[in-house]
């Protein structure tokens, strides 16, 4: 990932730009927030609908069929293909090392990183009967939810975010767990019934936040880029993705990272817990002062050889 270059110093040129995204409600949105702010400089913006492997495949659960990487790579090929100039992703579904010839080169203000209780019958998780079936389809949720009440039933919901909901209202879930984001950003707050605080549930490596990836050697689409750029998001987005990075981490590895920046001090903690093992977690914390773009990633390695230490893998 890229460290965010300030560009204020000179005007950038109004650009004809082409925004691949998925075709998924929460996707559009996403794409459409950004297509707003990029007209709103005087560029000329359009949108790319694309359908993803990811969007395809429904049966079986990310980690057994590539990866997060699945949501993306129709886009890097319409980038790639000068079909498109940007794609807009959530920077939870994006690999940590993304192919040659690609950039991330802008990370945009954060919504709430948390997760979110949506439940038709259950306004909190401790109000579930033992046995009780919750659904989720990430590893970390799923380790996570199995520390707090290792009595319940953990099954996988796959989807965009209204199947999910679709599923629960058919009474096939107790109750799922989503990101508190999607629901804020698609006026579904009213669905949750509780948000999950970090000791609870450790966020995912860069839930909540919007990245933009382009052709590396577009320094044009750089430059215009950088007024949507939140230098803040960006530093804590660094390090979480640097633990999930220096884990080898991809939706296959059970594996939470947030990081927190306050008077100029990130505070990063992980957790990882075996999906096939005993329910307890391994955790780690550690703060780094006055952090630059490369800190955070110090920071993340360094969280990362903790865990590491300690017996995840």
């Amino acid at each position: 990932m890229t460290a965010p270059v300030s560009n204020s110093s000179h005007l950038v040129s109004p650009l004809s730009i082409v925004i691949a995204t998925r075709e998924s409600r929460l996707a559009l949105w996403q794409a459409e927030h950004v297509q707003a702010l990029l007209r709103a400089r005087g560029h000329t913006v359009t949108l790319l609908g694309m359908t993803t492997q990811g969007d395809q495949i429904l049966d079986r659960s990310l980690s057994k069929v590539g990866g997060k990487g699945l949501f993306v790579k129709e886009l890097e090929q319409a980038l790639q293909e000068g079909r498109a100039d940007i794609a807009v992703h959530s920077l939870k579904d994006v690999p940590m090392d993304l192919p040659e010839g690609f950039d991330l080169a802008c990370v945009m203000e954060r919504e709430d990183p948390r997760d979110a209780w949506v439940s038709s019958q259950y306004a909190t998780l401790a109000d579930l009967p033992a046995g009780a079936v919750v659904g989720t389809s990430s590893l970390r949720r799923t380790v996570l939810l199995r520390a707090l009440r290792p009595d319940l039933k953990i099954e996988p919901l796959r989807g965009n975010l209204d199947t999910r909901l679709r599923k629960l209202d058919e009474g096939q879930y107790a109750g799922i767990v989503l990101a508190a984001a999607g629901l804020k950003r698609l006026n579904l707050s009213a669905r949750i019934r509780h948000i999950f605080d970090e000791a609870e549930m450790l966020p995912a490596a860069g839930q909540g936040a919007l990245g933009i990836e382009i052709c590396a050697d577009r320094q044009d689409l750089r430059d215009a880029l950088a007024p949507l750029a939140h230098s803040a998001s960006w530093l804590r987005v660094a390090a979480e993705r640097a633990v999930s990075r220096a884990m080898g981490g991809s939706c296959s590895m059970p594996l939470a990272a947030h990081a927190t920046l306050a008077a100029d001090v990130l505070t990063l903690q992980a957790a990882w817990g075996d999906p096939e093992g005993e329910a307890r977690l391994i955790t780690a914390q550690a703060t780094f002062s006055q952090p630059d773009h490369a800190g955070a990633e110090q920071l993340g390695a360094q969280i990362a050889q903790r865990l590491k230490q300690a017996g995840a893998h």
